[in-house]
């Protein structure tokens, strides 16, 4: 199912130059992270709704790989222009990746790798809540998440309200 690893990326730019809340600012304006980290969120909400319904294995891998493929897609926003969130960013998406991985595998009803995709997912989920303080904590302002688009916003801006 899932076999591409995660790497990270970099492209120099203008995220390389100003303060740290500046080059934060402006890599999240330019990479989309804001809504990856969103879709990520809605794809745990995804995979715990078909285990909770007890949806039939192939609806289970079917939203498993989308989280799978969610984590590979927001680790092409790495790396940041801040060292630490890329790191905390790194780890969440890997988790994700992992938990997506060990969903499908389990989604026949392999308990013990449900088990260790939820505790995957919870480690993930744990990671980008970390990920956002830290955007807070350089930034002062807090990222939004949507993955929807919002017609008054137009903006561009990653920190404006959904």
């Amino acid at each position: 199912m899932v076999g591409l690893g995660l790497s990270a990326t970099a492209c120099a730019g203008s995220d390389q130059l100003g303060s740290p809340a500046h080059r934060v600012e402006v890599w999240m304006t330019g990479s989309g992270s804001g809504s990856a980290i969103g879709a990520l969120q809605a794809a745990f909400v995804s995979v715990d709704e078909a285990l909770a319904q007890h949806q039939p294995s192939g609806v289970v891998r079917t939203v498993c790989a989308a989280l799978a493929q969610a984590a590979e897609a927001a680790n092409t926003d790495l790396p940041t222009p801040d060292q630490t969130l890329t790191t905390t960013l790194s780890d969440a998406y890997a988790a994700a990746l992992s938990a997506g991985t060990d969903c499908y595998d389990g989604a026949a009803g392999n308990a013990a790798l449900l088990s260790r995709s939820a505790a995957e997912r919870a480690r993930s989920a744990e990671l980008l809540s970390a990920a956002i303080s830290r955007v807070v904590q350089l930034t002062g302002k807090v990222p939004s998440t949507t993955t929807t688009t919002n017609p008054n916003a137009g903006s561009g801006d990653p920190f404006a309200p959904s």
